[in-house]
């Protein structure tokens, strides 16, 4: 149905584009009114104010501006093609008799299908995720270059497509097993940032996870630390949230939830500062549980006075980011390798809590978007396969280890698995992945 809608559409904006050559070959011959264009100057006006009636039914009004968008610019595509065939026919029959003629059909497919060009590409850049700013600047630079704009422009099609799809299965799919209540866990779910990040009321740390994980039931809280710290007083900070979350809402325990630096800082707070007690599972995603040699390296042969130099800045910046204290150079260095061998010595798990780990794998550097992934290439020459910061071999601990990666070139880095680009990934669903991870949870009694 859908092709044959487009078909039909394409139809009467070509016919609508070509409308002087149509008057001049069909009207004045037959001596008919020119109020017969009027049907095609409104049919043209309801395609591009309501594309398709069946989009009235994709849930959300983002979504279905979107997917309007995208059926414009596929009618502009076939219309535009088959009016540009047509002015190229009409050249050697026109230009010996009628040149003004088919200038003037120029013109008005050159208006006829901007309009609906650009109906449809401010529909799409405006509700858009998905393409990103990169796709939207090349968009912009290629829309003046032959062939190559279209082949950018079916891109861009493509992309805003899948990403309407997708995100309307993903409603639909919320509504359909809402009452089941997956993510419905006996204790509370603590979120735990990672280094040089921090949880802002406007920009998720964990993207899009949140409020997935709350539409099937969760309590969510966050663990409100430093960005920059060394593992012991992070671990202090979220010792002292625990306490405040218990406090708060008498639930006894909590389940954490902590990525990359937070993993570490969790287990010192539950096994060195007496949280043990009130969490019931850890959970580490990403977390260099053995370090980064890389990190060694560096923080062995970078110079004294440049490390200060560039621990002073990130020190300034963040604490204008809120950190009350940041100390750049604990934090990094509590992420060695020599470190972490060290720290898990001293660090053992305790009896009673449930530990279990989650490690991706970035295939290429530019697999994954900026800015977790431009270290892969150095990373993997000191510590082998990673997520753009951690290796692979760095990530296992607890009962249960979970290793991801898709197929292909692109694989998963380290920002991915928090969702920080808010970005679909062809065979990995981040939101649907933490759904399955609470849902483990709350099956486990937790």
């Amino acid at each position: 149905m859908k092709y044959i809608r487009r078909i039909c559409c394409a139809i009467l904006i070509c016919l609508a584009a070509n409308m002087p050559l149509l008057y001049h070959s069909v009207i004045v011959p037959n001596k008919r009114s020119a109020l017969l264009m009027l049907p095609l100057i409104l049919g043209l006006v309801v395609i591009n104010v309501l594309p398709a009636v069946s989009h009235r039914k994709i849930p959300g009004k983002r979504l279905r501006i979107c997917a309007d968008g995208c059926e414009l610019l596929i009618y502009f595509l076939i219309s535009a093609a088959v009016s540009v065939i047509l002015l190229l026919v009409m050249i050697p029959i026109l230009f010996g008799e009628n040149k003004l003629l088919w200038f003037a059909d120029l013109i008005c497919v050159i208006l006829v299908e901007a309009s609906v060009f650009w109906c449809g590409m401010i529909r799409v850049y405006l509700t858009s995720s998905q393409i990103g700013v990169k796709w939207r600047t090349i968009g912009i630079l290629c829309g003046w270059i032959p062939v190559v704009h279209l082949i950018v422009l079916m891109k861009i099609i493509h992309m805003a497509s899948a990403e309407w799809e997708f995100e309307s299965e993903k409603i639909m799919q919320a509504q359909e097993r809402k009452e089941e209540r997956l993510c419905k866990t006996k204790y509370p779910i603590l979120m735990v940032h990672g280094v040089f990040f921090r949880d802002f009321k406007y920009f998720n740390y964990w993207g899009r996870v949140p409020k997935e994980l709350e539409t099937y039931g969760a309590t969510i809280f966050y663990g409100n630390h430093q960005s920059a710290a060394s593992v012991a007083d992070s671990g202090q900070e979220l010792a002292d949230r625990i306490r405040e979350i218990i406090a708060e809402t008498g639930c006894q325990k909590v389940n954490i939830i902590a990525h990359s630096k937070g993993g570490l800082d969790s287990r010192y707070a539950v096994s060195r500062l007496g949280m043990g007690e009130y969490v019931a599972s850890l959970t580490t995603i990403n977390t260099p549980h053995r370090g980064c040699i890389f990190a060694d390296y560096l923080l062995n042969k970078i110079p004294q006075a440049a490390k200060d130099k560039v621990a002073e800045g990130y020190n300034i910046a963040l604490k204008k980011l809120g950190d009350e204290n940041p100390d750049f150079m604990a934090a990094v260095t509590d992420l060695t390798a020599s470190a972490c061998e060290e720290f898990n010595k001293n660090v053992p798990d305790k009896p009673g809590i449930f530990y279990q780990s989650v490690g991706s794998k970035l295939n290429v550097a530019s697999g994954g978007r900026f800015p977790l992934n431009f270290s892969h290439e150095l990373v993997r020459y000191f510590d082998g396969p990673n997520d753009g910061l951690v290796a692979e071999n760095s990530f296992p601990w607890g009962e249960n280890y979970t290793f991801l990666t898709t197929k292909g070139k692109r694989g998963i880095s380290h920002g991915d698995m928090i969702d920080l680009n808010r970005e679909n990934i062809l065979d990995f669903d981040v939101r649907e992945f933490y759904v399955d991870l609470v849902n483990g949870l709350k099956e486990r009694g937790y």
